[in-house]
């Protein structure tokens, strides 16, 4: 009798994975990633409605900017000067490890006049004239609320939908449900500054605008404030165009080859190498201001010179979306102030205040502020009461997640209103709470993005960027 003989058939490890029962949960994340690294358009059935913005620029003030000596007008906050804060009005709330062994919680008004946008009738505070002038601009909200109450998961929160780190950011679901509308530039930019209000603030992560379990050409593409905008971007020494360009084909030529079996990732990774060749020459251009008028300079202020700066960001982040980047977010650091706010917030208010303004109005001249969302805020506020000594001329303020502001810009969003109410405190809402999940629906809904829609398959689970929560806020909307 002839003893059979078995053939072995090399498979690779990937094609293993697939055969195996064992293998089932890999093989959902390879066909997630091979679906997801298609060209960059929109997914199918994207946008789910008629798009009123087609951009995002997100002005994100890490730190919790105060409510209360920004744009929470209270008034009659003043005549209340070291009164302890009603125990009704606390509520219980929870308070940080900061605060919590307080003795006392003298209320605290703030020392900053405000006054009127005379278009609109918004109050906003002497911290901030240059915003106070474009106010009939902006979609102001002073009652939004997180369950946030520390820095980390509070931006994490704002930034990724969830507490946790692990989550795509917004700019990665946005780009993940829409493509790049760029040719020469990533979908997703992000850049960093940090402000006078405290230097040593809180740091940020890459997580803020990672990509999560989503493929990672949805992450954003970090500009540098010092040495190559982008890592890597430049020719190692004693390589030249050319010749990188000869080397690129030859991978792509070898890659093609090697991918016999068609995988998505590949693909992928071709496509980055050649986005990366063309940000060779794109980045630089982008980033020369020296074809900026003296005018322009003059609007986003002096620091709009100097590289790495907010104004100077502020700068940038028109031109990215002028070439048509989808969404530009810049990160400024510096408005945690337990102490001496005053004096702090005084310093990252000029910081922020004459760029933003500027901002609104060039986009608005050039034409793009319609059909771009401009969207400012950070993690949660800060409490009325104060933390540690006050003095008439001096405070500081925790975290407060109950209520804070946040305002919006351009792209669909109705100019110069004021919604939502806070109590005479600026504690507690007393009138339509934004949730951080109904803020980030509405800025998708402004895309065409149905966030109950826009999904991603992972571990077994469908999820999206507002969890199982979030309402689009339409008194917002034009």
């Amino acid at each position: 009798m002839q003893a059979s003989v078995m053939r072995v058939v090399p498979v690779s490890r990937r094609d293993f994975l697939a055969e195996c029962a064992l293998g089932a949960a890999a093989v959902s994340v390879l066909d997630d990633e091979s679906v997801a690294a298609a060209p960059s358009r929109p997914l199918p059935g994207l946008p789910h409605s008629p798009p009123r913005a087609r951009r995002v620029i997100y002005l994100f003030q890490s730190g919790g900017p105060s409510q209360v000596d920004t744009f929470d007008y209270k008034p009659q906050l003043l005549s209340r000067f070291g009164e302890e804060l009603p125990d009704g009005v606390r509520q219980g709330q929870r308070l940080t490890g900061m605060t919590s062994g307080q003795a006392s919680f003298p209320v605290a008004p703030s020392i900053f006049r405000f006054r009127k946008n005379p278009h609109c009738g918004t109050w906003v505070s002497d911290l901030l004239p240059h915003t106070r002038r474009i106010a009939h601009e902006l979609c102001l909200t002073n009652s939004m609320y997180t369950e946030a109450i520390n820095h980390a998961p509070g931006i994490t929160f704002r930034l990724t939908g969830a507490q946790q780190t692990g989550r795509p950011s917004l700019g990665a679901w946005v780009t993940y449900g829409l493509g790049n509308s760029s040719n020469n530039l990533p979908s997703f930019v992000v850049m960093v500054s940090r402000g006078t209000g405290k230097p040593d603030g809180q740091g940020v992560f890459s997580n803020l605008w990672g990509a999560g379990f989503l493929p990672s050409k949805y992450q954003g593409v970090r500009f540098r404030s010092s040495g190559d905008p982008v890592q890597y971007l430049s020719n190692p020494p004693g390589i030249d165009d050319a010749l990188r360009r000869t080397m690129l084909d030859d991978l792509t030529a070898l890659n093609r080859q090697l991918d016999l079996a068609g995988d998505g990732r590949t693909t992928m990774r071709m496509a980055q190498y050649e986005m990366a060749y063309r940000m060779q020459t794109s980045v630089p251009e982008l980033t020369d201001l020296s074809g900026e008028p003296e005018h322009v300079f003059h609007a986003y202020g002096p620091d709009s010179r100097v590289r790495g700066t907010f104004a100077a960001n502020c700068l940038l982040a028109r031109r990215l979306v002028e070439r048509g980047v989808r969404f530009v977010q810049l990160l400024h650091r510096g408005w945690d102030q337990h102490e001496m706010l005053p004096r702090a917030i005084s310093g990252q208010c000029r910081d922020v205040d004459q760029p933003t303004a500027a901002l609104i109005a060039d986009l608005k001249q050039r034409g793009l502020l319609d059909d771009t969302l401009v969207v400012w805020g950070g993690e949660f506020g800060r409490t009325v009461f104060c933390q540690n000594k006050l003095t008439h001329d001096n405070y500081g303020r925790d975290h407060h997640p109950r209520c804070f502001t946040g305002w919006m810009a351009g792209g669909g969003v109705k100019p110069g209103i004021v919604y939502g109410e806070t109590d005479d405190y600026s504690y507690n809402i007393v009138r339509d709470p934004i949730h951080v999940h109904d803020w980030n629906a509405t800025l998708l809904y402004l895309l065409g993005i149905d966030h109950t829609r826009l999904t991603f398959k992972y571990q077994g689970r469908h999820h999206r960027l507002t969890d199982v929560e979030g309402r689009v806020v339409h008194e917002l909307l034009t």
